[in-house]
C-alpha cells in the first residue's frame, strides 16, 4: 500500500499531523521508533498556556495564537485540559516592577479574548494572606490564568483520534533507511518497507538524525539541543495554585501542583544530541538550581524531592542563551511550493494543532484534495480509553 503521509515520530507533532491528514482525508502511517510520547511529550512542563514571557520579546502572534489554542483545547478536551489559578510574588529586588507586571498582564488579558480566565488581579502583600511565602520586600502578589495538562495523555488522546480515522500507528518500528524512488519515499524498517508519497519528520530531539537518513534530498537545519530538568515533590506547596517564580539568573521557574505533590521546573541547559534511547538525565547542578529558586520563595520548606525527569527540546542554533532564543516552530521543506518532506522543528505543546494544520496546508500542493473526514477545530478530544491504549501499543 502507498500511504499519502508518512510520519516519522510519535510526540505530540507526529500525533497532531496524522490527525489532521487523516481529517483530511489522507491516508496516513505514524512510524515511531519507541513508545508513543517516549521523548518531549513525555517530559515536558505540563502547561497549554500562552507564554506570557513572551510578550517581553514582542512575538504577540505566537501568544495570541497560543492563547487561542488554550481555549479551543479547553473546549474540545475538557478532560485532559484544566485552568489553573497562578500567581506571581514582585519583590524589591525582582526584575519587573509592579506597573510593568500589571502592564503585561493585560495585554494578556486582552489577547486572551473575553471570558473570565483572561481576567487577572492584583492582591495585596500582606503576610496572613501568603502564610509561608518570604514577606521580607514583597510588593504584590498577582494572579492569573492558565491552563495545565498530562502531556503524554494529550498525545495519546491526539493518536487514538487519528486512528479512529484511518491512520496507521506502529510503535517500536524505528526508520533505518529511507530511499526516494519514482517520485514516493521508501522507509526500511524492522517491520518492513513502506511507502509515501509525501514525509513528515516530526522526531523532534532527533529530527536531524532522521533527515540524514535521506541524504542530501532533504535539507537540515542548524540547531541546539536544550534540556529542560523538573522535579516531583512529595507535597504540595503550601499555598494553593500554580506558582511562576524567578529565579536568580532572573529566568522563570513553575511550581505546579502534580499529582498530590508539586512539579518543579524547568531548567534550559545546552547539551549534545541525544542518543535515541537514552532517557536524559537531570544533573546534581540543575537539581539545587531547582531547589535554590524554590527556596528563595519559602525558606522554611523542607521538600523531599520524589522524582525527575528531562526532556530535550530543538530550538534555532544561536550564541544568546537558551532562554532568549525563539520558540517559533520552523518547517524545512524539500521544495518552496510542492514539498514532498517537511521536517518539524521546535514548537510548542500548546500550538501543536496549529502546527499540524501549517504542515498539511504546505502538503496539499503535492497531495491535492480529498473529501474530508473531520475539522480538528471541532473533534472532541476524550481521553484514550484502556482498550485504545492497548490497540496502540501492540
Amino acid at each position: 500500500m502507498i500511504h499519502d503521509v508518512a510520519v516519522i515520530g510519535g510526540g505530540i507533532h507526529g500525533a497532531g499531523v496524522a490527525q489532521a491528514a487523516a481529517a483530511a482525508g489522507h491516508t496516513v502511517l505514524v512510524l515511531e521508533a519507541g513508545q508513543w510520547a517516549g521523548g518531549t511529550s513525555g517530559a515536558s512542563s505540563k502547561l497549554i498556556h500562552g507564554g506570557l514571557r513572551y510578550l517581553e520579546s514582542g512575538n504577540l502572534a505566537l501568544v495570541r495564537e497560543s492563547l487561542g489554542e488554550r481555549r479551543l483545547l479547553h473546549r474540545l478536551a475538557p478532560e485532559l485540559v484544566h485552568y489553573q489559578r497562578f500567581y506571581i510574588p514582585l519583590y524589591a529586588d525582582s526584575q519587573r516592577r509592579p506597573w510593568q507586571l500589571q502592564l503585561g498582564l493585560g495585554l494578556y488579558a486582552l489577547l486572551a479574548g473575553p471570558g473570565q480566565h483572561a481576567r487577572f488581579h492584583r492582591l495585596p502583600p500582606a503576610a496572613d494572606a501568603w502564610p509561608g511565602l518570604r514577606h521580607q520586600g514583597l510588593r504584590a502578589v498577582f494572579q492569573y490564568w492558565d491552563a495545565q495538562t498530562d502531556d503524554r495523555a494529550m498525545t495519546l488522546a491526539v493518536l487514538a483520534s487519528a486512528r479512529r480515522l484511518g491512520a496507521r500507528l506502529l510503535a517500536e518500528t524505528p526508520v533505518e533507511a529511507i530511499q526516494r524512488r519514482e517520485d514516493l519515499w521508501q522507509l526500511h524498517t524492522p517491520a518492513g518497507r513502506f511507502q509515501a508519497r509525501a514525509v513528515v519528520n516530526a522526531a523532534g530531539p532527533w529530527v536531524n538524525r532522521v533527515s540524514a537518513l535521506a541524504g542530501d534530498r532533504v535539507p537540515r537545519r542548524a540547531s541546539s539541543h536544550v534540556q529542560g530538568s523538573h522535579l516531583i515533590l512529595a507535597e504540595p506547596l503550601p499555598l494553593p495554585g500554580a506558582w511562576y517564580l524567578e529565579a536568580a539568573d532572573r529566568r522563570a521557574v513553575f511550581a505546579l501542583p502534580w499529582q498530590n505533590g508539586t512539579l518543579l521546573g524547568t531548567t534550559e541547559v545546552d547539551v549534545d544530541e541525544p542518543r535515541f534511547g537514552v532517557h536524559p538525565e537531570v544533573t546534581a547542578a540543575e537539581e539545587t538550581y531547582l531547589l535554590a529558586t524554590l527556596a528563595r520563595y519559602w525558606p522554611a520548606l523542607q521538600p523531599r524531592v520524589a522524582g525527575r525527569f528531562a526532556g530535550i527540546r530543538v530550538l534555532p542554533a544561536s550564541d544568546d542563551s537558551p532562554f532568549r532564543r525563539s520558540r517559533d516552530v520552523a518547517l524545512v521543506a524539500d521544495h518552496p511550493q510542492r514539498p514532498a518532506w517537511i521536517s518539524i522543528y521546535g514548537g510548542k505543546l500548546t500550538t501543536w494543532r496549529l502546527t499540524a494544520g501549517q504542515v498539511m496546508e504546505r502538503l496539499v500542493p503535492r497531495l491535492g484534495p480529498r473529501p474530508p473526514r473531520a475539522d480538528t477545530a471541532r473533534l472532541m478530544l476524550p481521553p484514550a480509553t484502556e482498550e485504545e491504549q492497548a490497540r496502540l501499543s501492540g
